[in-house]
């Protein structure tokens, strides 16, 4: 039970208050950009079965694998795409977390 507060509390409260802190101006605007990059979970949609809750999402699915997260970690270096970036790699470290915890 606790693991799943973790994990989502890495997928929604860590994105606020990265919103909070360092884009106070737009904050609602940051963080549901953030938010919306739960969408990468989308992958999960190609995997048989679906969910499997012993199952490590990092360089299984497509959308988590060590390509895909290197490229979410360069739009951190480009300001126009900085909070998709930072709202991705929360996304992967929630999903990290998960692992370290099986």
């Amino acid at each position: 039970m606790w693991q799943v507060v973790i994990h989502y509390g890495i997928h929604f409260i860590v994105p606020l208050l990265v919103a909070l802190l360092f884009f106070k101006s737009i904050w609602v605007k940051a963080y549901l950009i953030m938010i919306a990059c739960m969408l990468i979970d989308l992958d999960h949609l190609l995997a048989s079965p679906i969910f499997d809750a012993n199952r490590c999402s990092i360089n299984f699915h497509p959308l988590h694998s060590y390509y895909a997260i290197g490229v979410y970690l360069l739009l951190l270096f480009f300001k126009k795409t900085r909070i998709l970036g930072l709202g991705l790699a929360i996304h992967i470290l929630a999903d990290w977390v998960d692992c370290l915890l099986m």
